[in-house]
């Protein structure tokens, strides 16, 4: 933590790479140990091994240190029944179930209610001529577009926007925000097992695999805080990506750098997620120079290894990504961010940036670019705000 990991993320890697080379000694808050895998070559050895790197929160070795009150316990977890909490066979049970529900989601149909929702949200501000895009746009656009899919009543959205922020963030209101939105999520599973409709978490619940109501709750947790601050960071870091690189500022009157170019660049240089836990070493073992004991938790330093320069030898002149799709951004091997989730968060993102730029085209930063702040988070990697001005323009909506 500290202003530089949030003004200056690239040297406080390459400071990281200089003095422990790919896997970096760290503590979390509470002075608890772990290892931060920030090499290419390392974090693609530990994804793709969940024999010796397994996701088993069961092998660390610092439970017993832990308060009860440790706010990253909702990240970290405990043997909780969902697919981000378990292993094995039964971990590809509840994958299976997951997918399963995420692919009857129809594509056009969630265009259309981004497309939907992205309107009423411009039209809430664009008479003012100036907005405030990260708690007016980028955040409400992609929680109250899951919540559609999902089957919450459009009501829950301010609160699960304010409890999930809390849980993600990792700070002091972590744990209550993760037990107000747990109780969210519990809620709606059992309003549709008394009334199911044509919804993410009633085809869940038709699945052929039966699951405790717990597990269906604990499942919807994954899907929705997995998929709300990293696709709201995603569309934020793409703006401003547009608005303060010159590679891209063509682009908002028909240049020749894309919304996709720019948003796979993000997911390279600016990864909305860039530190996940975690793998546990199943063995005592070496990794990167380093020698890991057995119970030893890893954090995946998906930034970190995005930004390895051993990644960076076939980048194109201009030191773009364009069509290379390699980044750790969701992730990578058997724990990856699933297929159709990661789909799900780019039709949400790029329709949610085509429509801003396209119901104001003359879109521009309000403040210095030096002067934009990240959110206090070692985990996510998102604007605190993105201030913007643009000429007035009537709402769509008429009123």
């Amino acid at each position: 933590m500290g202003p530089r990991f949030h003004t200056d993320l690239e040297a406080v890697y390459r400071d990281m790479r200089r003095d422990h080379g790919p896997v970096v000694p760290v503590t979390l808050p509470g002075e608890v140990p772990a290892w931060l895998v920030i090499g290419y070559r390392e974090l693609y050895q530990v994804t793709t091994d969940p024999v010796l790197f397994p996701r088993d929160q069961g092998l660390w070795n610092q439970w017993d240190t832990l308060p009860e009150d440790w706010p990253l316990r909702p990240m970290i977890g405990t043997r909780q029944p969902s697919v981000y909490f378990t292993v094995g066979a039964e971990h590809r049970r509840h994958l299976a179930m997951v997918q399963h529900a995420l692919e009857t989601v129809n594509h056009i149909e969630l265009h259309r209610t981004a497309e939907e929702i992205a309107d009423r949200l411009i039209d809430s501000f664009c008479g003012a001529g100036e907005a405030e895009i990260v708690s007016g746009y980028a955040k409400p656009l992609p929680l109250l577009t899951l919540a559609r899919i999902l089957g919450f009543p459009d009501s829950d959205g301010p609160e699960l926007i304010r409890f999930l922020t809390d849980m993600c963030d990792g700070g002091p209101d972590a744990l209550a925000g993760f037990e107000r939105a747990l109780a969210l999520m519990q809620q709606l599973v059992a309003t549709k097992h008394a009334a199911p409709a044509a919804d993410v978490v009633s085809a869940m619940l038709g699945h052929p695999e039966e699951f405790t109501d717990e597990a269906y709750a604990l499942n919807l947790m994954a899907i929705t805080s997995a998929g709300f601050l990293p696709t709201a960071d995603w569309i934020g870091n793409s703006v401003r990506l547009m608005l303060t690189d010159d590679r891209f500022a063509a682009s908002l009157t028909g240049g020749r750098h894309s919304i996709p170019e720019a948003m796979n660049e993000v997911l390279w240089e600016d990864t909305p997620t860039q530190i996940l836990a975690g793998r546990w070493a199943a063995r005592d073992t070496r990794l990167g120079g380093h020698t890991i004991a057995r119970g030893d938790m890893l954090l995946l330093g998906l930034a970190g290894a995005n930004g390895d320069p051993a990644a960076h030898t076939h980048d194109s002149p201009d030191g773009l990504r364009n069509s290379n799709f390699a980044h750790f951004a969701f992730s990578h091997g058997e724990y990856q961010c699933p297929f159709p989730a990661q789909e799900i968060a780019e039709v949400i993102a790029r329709t949610g940036i085509e429509v801003l730029l396209d119901r104001l085209p003359d879109l521009e930063l309000a403040v210095p670019p030096s002067t934009l702040a990240r959110r206090p988070s070692p985990f996510l990697r998102g604007m605190t705000v993105l201030p913007v001005r643009f000429a007035t323009t009537p709402p769509y909506g008429g009123h």
